[in-house]
């Protein structure tokens, strides 16, 4: 069998049409049509007060940031197993990050640990729903409001996915995505900004405009626009959104077919493994099948796992290692060992997931696993 990739985004072929059509146009700048068509797509579809289109769900992080007026001493509290985007847009605004462990049923940032480190100097709570998997949002959202606390829900890795019937990303003040590459739909380079809250969203467009009310301007609210408070350049041009906009009109193809490569992973491997775990969602979560992964018992059997496959032509990967021990970071950590999100860096294995990836190729991989690196002794 020839190698099979780790990832590889989806182009069905609306993509380039869309594309072609911008171009036509002469409008290659942010805020155009196809902007607006994906803001109102997600705006009307989950029920978001305002949906901002970014050029990434760091740059959508880096707003939110902006916009809860994060300053040097604040504190902001962030799980360790996660991509530094979740708390780089806070330590560049001075924030001091107080990361927190993970669960021990999944990677997600454990709730006793935020109400461990909440203080008078708590500005910010960032959770982080891996793998589209979604965080105790009634109690993190209980524990934010008896505190006063802002919450910012990453959900890079969330599209689609649920918690009680909602889409995450719409329950705290502000909710990220990417559209990476590697996302369940993507543009390369992309993102977008849930503002949840109705008190930022004049802010939020301000920001996004270089500090400038440009979108009041161009709706004819005012006469003319100009410079009014911080910002950057947040939005992306036309072309991306052109490319976006094709892969929304395609996401429930999309989606149906990742969950199917999800379920025969699941359906292949669940009970055959005795020194692995595969992830679980509970009854009030929904399942995106924006990745599926392995805990292994030992970081050994990962090892010899990654190992086995990689010689069998597979390329699976581990994930995030702990913030709080990177080069960058370890020596201003002061706080406990955080045995989860360690386990997780050391034990954890996610194996290829993508839209043209057969069923047949994933009962090979599957194959490969319960053969050699299921059960390493």
């Amino acid at each position: 069998m020839k190698t099979v990739k780790f990832s590889e985004p989806a182009v069905l072929g609306r993509e380039l049409g869309y594309i072609s059509e911008a171009l036509n146009s002469k409008k290659l700048c942010g805020d155009g049509p196809f902007t607006k068509r994906c803001q109102e797509f997600f705006e009307k579809r989950y029920g978001v007060k305002k949906a901002l289109l970014t050029t990434s769900c760091t740059d959508a992080l880096e707003m939110a940031a902006i916009l809860l007026d994060i300053e040097e001493g604040d504190e902001v509290i962030a799980p360790s197993y996660t991509f530094v985007s979740t708390v780089n847009a806070f330590v560049l605004r001075g924030a001091n990050i107080m990361f927190a462990d993970s669960e021990e049923t999944s990677p997600n940032i454990s709730v006793s640990e935020i109400e461990r480190l909440i203080s008078p100097k708590t500005k910010a709570i960032v959770v982080v729903h891996y793998a589209g998997m979604a965080c105790d949002m009634d109690a993190i959202m209980d524990l934010a409001q008896r505190h006063g606390i802002s919450v910012v829900e990453d959900a890079a890795q969330a599209i689609e996915a649920t918690y009680k019937g909602r889409q995450l990303g719409t329950i705290g003040d502000f909710g990220t995505f990417s559209f990476h590459e590697t996302k369940n739909i993507g543009c390369g380079e992309g993102g977008v900004l849930f503002v949840n809250n109705e008190r930022y969203i004049q802010r939020a467009e301000i920001i996004r405009e270089k500090g400038t009310n440009r979108a009041s301007f161009f709706r004819g609210e005012i006469n003319k626009y100009g410079w009014v408070d911080k910002g950057s350049s947040f939005l992306p041009s036309e072309l991306n959104a052109a490319f976006l906009w094709g892969q929304l009109e395609s996401l429930e193809e999309i989606q149906s077919k990742r969950v199917a490569v999800w379920e025969r992973y699941y359906n292949n491997l669940n009970g055959r493994l005795k020194n692995f775990t595969l992830a679980s969602f509970a009854s009030e979560q929904s399942n995106n099948a924006h990745m599926f992964f392995l805990v292994a018992k030992m970081p050994e059997c990962r090892c010899e796992l990654l190992k086995c496959l990689k010689e069998k032509g597979v390329l699976a990967v581990f994930h995030y290692l702990s913030l709080h021990k990177s080069e960058y970071y370890r020596a201003k950590y002061n706080g406990p060992k955080l045995p989860q999100s360690d386990r997780y860096t050391d034990c954890l294995v996610r194996l290829p997931l993508f839209y043209s990836l057969s069923l047949e190729q994933v009962d090979y991989i599957c194959d490969v696993i319960l053969g050699i690196g299921g059960d390493c002794e």
